[in-house]
């Protein structure tokens, strides 16, 4: 089983990500099932804007569609930035718009029998709200979004320390995204032996 970790951070690498270091969390417990996780920090990329799988002229999208494609789990991972999704995790819902009309050869969306999860870090209350817009683009998309299927860090409400930089919250947040990791794990594998199938 594959998993594709998307950080939509705002800092390019090798710039330290509050994120990238909360999802690594979430990233051994996958590797504690098994699964073999590969990580895309969306912003190294040159990703055009727009809702399509390959925008032409050097665009870097078509190269993270098909990671996604080669995956049955996806974790987006965001921070919050006044209370909402990074630019970079609008983009790249955005460009997975497109998976809406594309079809597997059993004529099913391509993003069916996949499952997907959200984590998310900032120093602000918002966390839910961010949560809530990714998963449900996300299940829009047609991926299964499990219950209990992300966790967060923030030290809100109000201006705070990066979760690099303070030890408090993560015991909640570390147990929270390990628990997300079952929970992918266990519906991943339930959808393969029993699938979904095409609507209709």
């Amino acid at each position: 089983m594959k998993a594709l970790v998307v950080n939509c951070t705002l800092k390019k690498s090798p710039e330290p990500s509050n994120t990238e270091a909360l999802a690594a969390v979430v990233v051994a417990r996958l590797a504690e099932h098994g699964v073999a996780v590969e990580q895309v920090r969306a912003v190294d990329l040159d990703i055009a804007p727009g809702v399509v799988t390959d925008a032409g002229d050097g665009d870097q999208w078509p190269q993270v569609h098909d990671k996604l494609l080669e995956s049955q789990i996806l974790v987006i991972a965001s921070p919050t930035w006044l209370g909402r999704p990074s630019s970079v995790a609008q983009r790249v819902l955005e460009r997975m718009d497109a998976m809406m009309s594309e079809t597997d050869d059993e004529d099913r969306p391509v993003a069916y029998n996949r499952v997907a999860g959200v984590v998310v870090t900032g120093n602000e209350d918002g966390a839910h709200h961010v949560i809530s817009e990714i998963s449900g683009a996300l299940a829009d998309i047609g991926y299964t979004v499990p219950g209990q299927a992300w966790t967060y860090w923030h030290l809100g409400p109000g201006p705070g320390p990066d979760y690099l930089d303070e030890r408090r919250g993560r015991d909640w947040a570390h147990r929270t995204g390990r628990t997300m990791a079952d929970n992918l794990c266990g519906v991943a594998r339930a959808l393969s032996s029993v699938p979904l199938k095409a609507a209709g």
